[in-house]
Formats: structure tokens, C-alpha cells, sequence
């Protein structure tokens, strides 16, 4: 039987410069692929131009290619990729399973509080065609959706209850992230996800998605958040410093380390390829903490 060939992949925003946090989730998804002798894709997610930062995408091409990762082919651009979202879009909405939503970020604040955060379904009654700004909405069912995760086991989530009815494309036209890597990973063949933590609870609603179009479903691997020392997300919005070139060896055995790979402490003042190679030679995700 013929075994169907790796493909992962890394897809920072460039809504900044990369630093640690970003780093050991690209180490994890590059050693996952280059351990199985696989491809690992770059794509940069900037479908949200709203957000991104001048120059951040070369940025972070220069520090990849500067601290070792070699990815396959070029790097893939959300933002030019809008007519493969729409088509997407247009399937589900074809099988009704989207509605039109034309509720403000201020009602939505007034129900957070009483619904944990979950949308009330204001809108659901809602059909197109729809001739009033408004963003669309995927419509959930009352199913659970469970997974095996590689390091964090078995997941689930109620979506109806735990997430409720979510945005697929914003109502500035912009496409939400759930619907624009569901189509990203599909159509580039990625075998399985490697990313942090903070989007394991995202993934049921992508697996939604796939189920309803038709997708095939990776498998998943979410490594463990750099956290800050009171106990928040390591991110570029509370100012992380970013990834320099004069202490890459560092940072590589940082991450390393962060993953539970034990790297000696001398490996931290060896070359660049060194560390490469002791981690491809060293690389068990049996050791991937669940927690930091």
C-alpha cells in the first residue's frame, strides 16, 4: 500500500516580526516534516490586510532563510487567493449552511457575558440573497466534533454550545481565518497541521468546514504556548521581542528545549547546521510536553 507523502507547513501573519513564540512552532512543524522525509510549505497568511505590518512578510522570509528552515516551492499568499475562498464560501452556501448576520460588535458585547461568548443566533433565520451590509456566518449543528490530537490527545467540542453559530467572511469582505486555511490546506495537500496551543480549540470548526465541503481531514499537532511570566500568550501585540540573527543558535535551542527535546547545553554555541542536524537526529514527539 502506497502511503500517502508528508506534507506540513508554517503560515505566520505578518502582523509583526517573528519571535520565540512563533519560532518553536516553526521548529516543531519543520522536524515533524523533515523526519518523514516530507515537504514543509511556507504560507503567509495576510488575509487580514487590516492588521498587517509593512514589510513584516519579507521580514519574515529573511529570518526563516537566516536561522535554516528550507521550504519547498514559493511561499503561498492568502491575499491572493480571494476567488478560491469564494468558491469555497458559495458551496456552503449552496447547501445552506451559511446566513447573513448584521449584528454589531456592541450587541454582540451586550450577550457575551450571559452566553460565555457564544452568538445567540440573532441571525440565523436570515436567507440570501441579503442586500444589507452584513459579514456571513457558518451555520453549526448540534454535533460533536472530536479529534486525536498528536501531543494534546483527544479533543472535543460541542460546537451549537461550546461556539455557535461563527464568521467565515467578515462584513468588510474580508474572509475570516477558519474558511481561508481550511481552503489553504486542502488545495496544498498539508497532511497534517502543526501549530500552537492557542488554536487547538479553532480546529473543531475546521473540521466542520472540511466535513462540509468534502475536504480530507489532516491530523493535528498543537505544541505548547511560550507563555509570559504571568501566564499570558507570549505575542507580538504585547511587544515580544523579536527574532535578531546575532543569537539564532540560542533561540533555535530554546525552542528545541521548550519542546522537550533536551538539547545538550553546549549545542546552543555550535553553528546553525549543527543544531539542525542534532535535532533531526534527536526529534520525538513522544516528548512534547501537554503543558508548559
Amino acid at each position: 500500500m502506497n502511503q500517502t507523502p508528508y506534507i506540513g507547513r508554517f503560515a505566520p501573519s505578518p502582523t509583526g516580526d517573528l519571535h520565540l513564540g512563533t519560532l518553536i512552532a516553526a521548529v516543531a512543524s519543520y522536524l515533524q516534516a523533515r523526519s518523514q522525509d516530507g515537504q514543509w510549505l511556507l504560507r503567509i497568511e495576510d488575509v487580514d490586510t487590516l492588521r498587517e505590518v509593512e514589510g513584516a512578510s519579507d521580514n519574515i522570509l529573511k529570518i526563516l532563510d537566516f536561522y535554516g528552515f528550507e521550504w519547498e516551492g514559493t511561499e503561498v499568499y492568502q491575499s491572493q487567493r480571494t476567488e478560491l475562498y469564494e468558491e469555497a464560501l458559495e458551496q456552503l452556501t449552496q447547501a445552506e449552511l451559511t446566513f447573513p448576520c448584521t449584528c454589531s460588535r456592541k450587541l454582540l458585547r451586550q450577550t457575551a457575558n450571559e452566553l460565555n461568548g457564544i452568538y445567540p443566533g440573532t441571525c440565523r433565520s436570515r436567507a440570501f440573497p441579503f442586500h444589507h451590509e452584513h459579514a456571513i456566518r457558518a451555520r453549526v449543528d448540534g454535533q460533536t466534533i472530536a479529534f486525536e490530537d498528536a501531543v494534546m490527545g483527544n479533543y472535543k467540542q460541542h460546537l451549537a454550545n461550546e461556539c455557535g453559530d461563527f464568521v467565515i467572511r467578515r462584513r468588510d469582505g474580508l474572509f475570516a481565518y477558519q474558511l481561508a486555511v481550511v481552503v489553504d490546506d486542502e488545495l496544498q495537500g498539508v497532511t497534517e497541521v502543526v501549530r500552537g496551543a492557542d488554536l487547538l480549540d479553532s480546529t473543531p470548526r475546521q473540521i466542520f468546514l472540511q466535513r462540509a465541503l468534502g475536504y480530507r481531514q489532516p491530523n493535528y499537532l498543537h505544541v505548547p504556548l511560550l507563555l509570559e511570566p504571568d501566564g499570558r500568550k507570549l505575542s507580538k501585540s504585547e511587544g515580544a521581542v523579536k527574532l535578531r540573527r546575532d543569537n539564532a543558535a540560542v533561540n533555535l535551542h530554546a525552542a528545541l528545549a521548550h519542546l522537550g527535546q533536551q538539547p545538550p547545553a553546549e549545542l546552543a554555541h555550535t553553528g546553525i547546521d549543527d543544531i539542525w542536524q542534532w535535532a533531526l537526529d534527536n526529534w520525538y514527539i513522544a516528548k512534547i510536553p501537554r503543558h508548559n
